[in-house]
């Protein structure tokens, strides 16, 4: 089975390989930094507006291919089966909506953010200051899941706590995204995608040649193994098997599953840290062949995806579950990568029956979302849960988080490359942190201290003060990656809903209506923001008491309703707007030049 266990690079172990790989990649994203370090808010802000389609393509890659890409979203196909689809499409299909309909326009508009688009377009400091308040919600939200993917990648392979994985991610954040800006930000995320769509592809190829014989994992997807059988139908086996639905079956509801993927479209293409990358091009023709050289860089990952999480999810119920004999395995006989992943907290056994054998079938093994250890070994070696008594027969706890990551030592493959998924991790977490986290400073420092609160003051101080907000909201993201409100994916998800729900009709509305006013999209943008929020907190942290699904709204789960929230927000914005004043002709005049496709110059900041 695996064909790579003796080759001499196992020499050297993980963690060694994973010091060398992963300091050689930070030294590279520092030495970027220091080498691209902005002299300029405009630098700071949009790179000086002179970056190339390609370059920007690329960075813009790395920036939308965050942990939620890399890390989580194969865990969720892994698990989730045929409904992890509903990623897949919401967030391609959001980027290409995003590089279609909306990056030329808000680059012909020429501002440096999306707050600063909303302000103009409506003419008011009220409605730059919700705007402002939603990038920070959205952003903050967004890059909860990216320090909880860096703390993830070090609990493992660096051995440190979680805790202490994000305070190193927050520091090497802190240094090149403060220094540099966009400008820094982008020539590293260029470095970033490099890192980690060859950390996504060489573990991939190496097992789907292992399993399948194909080169590409996309045609051993759909490749047979080496009994004859096709992956996907041994998969369907092995899952009935133990209980679980069939891995090719429905299982949610499809209202659920068009509410999910149109959150994940239209916000995407209301994510601000995303947009912004459309004005460090020089013009709008830049803009339209950046976004196409991005969505080819994004489909290698994306196309990747499911076949990983085919791959890995046989591989993970081949090792606890003998088929043929159609027995679990002992505890005892477990590899080595069981019992490391073990030590992280992300996966864990509990002997319920007390046959020492691992019983991996459906139904939750613990009581909530992450198992809670006591001191001490069980019987059998294994690590005991604070509450293991549960009813159900499932003792075996894994993190989605980890399929990814754990993919390349459940199967058989060379240290380097284990290592090698590391780094990619901590790339594509890196790079999308540091994008989130210059939407939060450039808010801050920008949008509310250039454009309200002190409109006179000096470029350096000004530059300074985003330099501030950007270490500002590193402390705050690392707090959120220590104490994350669930696994990466699902806190993405969120983000996106609450883009969804508020920036996504402004937009839209701002372009292409010329009537809408300001009170049409402050009114909207407060009631699809606020909807968004309390459907949140209500069904997914029960603030408000304990829910279950039964309970959804519509049959829609919190990741879905950003797609609801955002139907109101456009409801409520065009009837306001119907019984107050509309805009000012010039804005008017604006709204129709924006749509021509030519004459469009640099970013102006004014």
């Amino acid at each position: 089975m695996h064909y790579f266990t003796d080759m001499p690079l196992l020499l050297m172990s993980v963690q060694s390989w994973t010091y060398i790989l992963v300091g050689l990649t930070f030294s590279l994203y520092i030495f970027i930094a220091i080498w691209s370090r902005a002299g300029s808010t405009k630098d700071f802000y949009v790179a000086g507006g002179g970056v190339s389609p390609l370059t920007n393509g690329i960075a813009t890659a790395a920036d939308w291919m965050s942990a939620a890409s890399f890390i989580s979203m194969a865990g969720l196909i892994s698990f989730m089966g045929y409904d992890g689809g509903v990623y897949l499409m919401g967030w391609t299909g959001g980027y290409v909506l995003l590089a279609l309909m909306l990056a030329p326009y808000l680059r012909k508009f020429g501002k440096f953010t999306v707050p600063d688009f909303i302000g103009d377009r409506y003419y008011s400091n009220t409605a730059r200051t919700v705007a402002v308040i939603a990038a920070i919600i959205v952003s903050f939200t967004y890059v909860a899941g990216q320090m909880r993917g860096v703390g993830v990648v070090f609990s493992r392979f660096l051995e440190t706590s979680v805790e202490w994985g994000v305070v190193i991610g927050m520091l090497i954040v802190f240094f090149y995204a403060v220094l540099g800006g966009m400008k820094g930000i982008t020539y590293t995320q260029v470095a970033q995608y490099c890192v980690l769509i060859f950390a996504f592809m060489v573990p991939a190829i190496f097992i789907s040649i292992q399993m399948t014989g194909n080169v590409l994992p996309q045609m051993g997807f759909g490749g047979s193994l080496e009994d004859g059988t096709y992956l996907l139908d041994k998969l369907d086996g092995l899952h009935t098997q133990l209980g679980f639905e069939e891995y090719t079956s429905n299982k949610k509801s499809m209202v659920d599953i068009f509410a999910i993927t149109l959150a994940l479209m239209v916000g995407t293409a209301g994510l601000p840290h995303v947009i912004v990358r459309f004005f460090t091009v020089p013009d709008v023709k830049s803009a339209r062949k950046s976004a196409g050289y991005a969505l080819v860089f994004i489909a290698i990952l994306y196309t990747t995806a499911p076949a990983i999480a085919a791959f890995a999810r046989t591989n993970l119920l081949q090792t606890v579950y003998d088929s043929e004999t159609q027995t679990a395995q002992a505890y005892q006989d477990m590899p080595d990568w069981f019992k490391q992943w073990e030590e992280t907290g992300l996966l864990a056994w509990t002997d319920k029956n007390n046959d020492g054998k691992i019983q991996y079938v459906n139904g939750s093994s613990i009581v909530g979302k992450k198992p809670i250890f006591i001191e001490g070994k069980g019987a059998h070696g294994e690590r005991l849960l604070s509450n293991p008594n549960i009813k159900t027969a499932n003792e075996l706890y894994i993190d989605k988080d980890i399929i990814v990551l754990a993919n390349p030592e459940i199967a058989g493959l060379p240290n380097w490359v284990i290592a090698l998924v590391a780094a990619g991790g901590l790339a594509a977490a890196l790079s999308t942190a540091a994008g989130l986290l210059l939407v939060i400073s450039t808010s801050v420092s920008h949008d509310l201290i250039k454009k309200q609160i002190n409109p006179d003051i000096s470029d350096k101080k000004e530059l300074l003060a985003a330099r501030i907000s950007a270490a500002f909201a590193v402390v705050v993201a690392g707090y959120f990656g220590i104490n994350p409100p669930g696994f990466v994916a699902a806190v993405v998800a969120l983000a996106f809903g609450l883009a969804a729900a508020s920036f996504f009709p402004a937009i839209v509305l701002g372009i292409f209506y010329k009537r809408m006013n300001k009170e049409g999209a402050v009114a909207g943008m407060v009631v699809g923001l606020l909807s968004m929020l309390f459907y949140m907190l209500t069904f997914k942290f029960n603030l408000f008491g304990e829910t279950s699904s039964e309970d959804w709204w519509f049959g829609v789960s919190p990741e879905g309703f950003g797609s609801i929230a955002m139907v109101i927000n456009f409801v409520v914005s065009i009837v306001i707007c119907q019984f107050t004043p509309p805009p000012p002709t010039e804005v008017q005049e604006i709204v129709e030049n924006i749509r021509i496709p030519r004459g469009a110059g640099a970013a102006q900041d004014h």
